[in-house]
């Protein structure tokens, strides 16, 4: 059996192509997206190659710049701060968030600090439920050591590109396409700017999301970053046209589910 490193890591993988294929085997290069019963693998164009997971049959993993775990927690910073409305609060290194609508991103706990710790989710669970709410936890890649064999209810990819300095706006987008930039500052000091790709599927999204990122970059910004559903694969596929690439991954949980009350 395959065992699988953290979403994010690069790959080589061997597997099974369907059968009477010739040849039986192939290889796949890239970062993994997801684990499970299904593989799914980032390769360096951009494309999505997906296998079953009993099918491969040989892994390696590659060598790679690394996404730090302090560049996980700061893009998370950022994330989190771009998302206005609401009520919030800190509670033991966790972001506490209680918004204006019934987005998860909105609406979920998030470990922001190095302090947060799965010991404080009763009180995030009482925290919520004293406002009438369902409580989600949103666990951004490495931060946390999960319990074991809990299931998520959603999961979010976090993209990344970096930005020219001082880029031309495309001059047939409307003003407010232009202006559709959240710009906010990490702790660790790179401004980002982050746009959302969700539901946009006519033919100038693209021109559209090129205009915010350049409108961004203008204000200071040197990276961009887009936040796809897991399922969502037009918003995926729009992003790395885009020239967007996997940072890391995001996922959601409901505590009051079997395996969260061992914590």
């Amino acid at each position: 059996m395959i065992s699988w490193p953290d979403p994010g890591t690069r790959v080589t993988v061997r597997y099974r192509r369907p059968a009477g294929s010739i040849p039986p085997l192939t290889d796949a290069v890239g970062h993994l997206v997801a684990v499970g019963p299904r593989v799914r693998l980032q390769t360096k164009t951009g494309a999505i190659v997906e296998f079953a997971a009993d099918d491969a049959v040989a892994l390696r993993v590659l060598t790679d710049t690394p996404i730090r775990t302090s560049a996980i927690r700061a893009l998370e910073h950022v994330a989190a701060s771009a998302r206005g409305g609401g009520e919030r609060a800190w509670l033991d290194g966790w972001l506490l968030r209680a918004g204006d609508d019934i987005s998860l991103t909105r609406n979920s706990a998030v470990p922001l600090e190095l302090s947060a710790r799965l010991s404080s989710v009763p009180a995030i669970v009482d925290w919520y439920e004293q406002r009438g709410r369902d409580p989600w936890l949103a666990i951004p890649d490495r931060l946390l050591v999960l319990p074991p064999g809990v299931a998520d209810v959603a999961a979010e990819r976090v993209l990344v590109r970096d930005l020219a300095a001082n880029p031309p706006i495309p001059n047939d987008t409307a003003p407010h396409d232009a202006e559709h930039a959240a710009v906010a500052d990490a702790p660790d000091g790179i401004r980002w700017v982050g746009l959302s790709v969700s539901g946009l599927t006519d033919e100038s999204a693209a021109r559209r999301c090129e205009a915010a990122l350049a409108t961004g970059a203008r204000r200071g910004a040197t990276r961009g970053f887009v936040e796809v559903a897991e399922n969502d694969t037009v918003a995926a596929g729009l992003a790395q046209r885009l020239g967007f690439r996997l940072h890391h991954g995001r996922r959601y949980f409901d505590p009051r589910r079997r395996g969260w009350d061992s914590v």
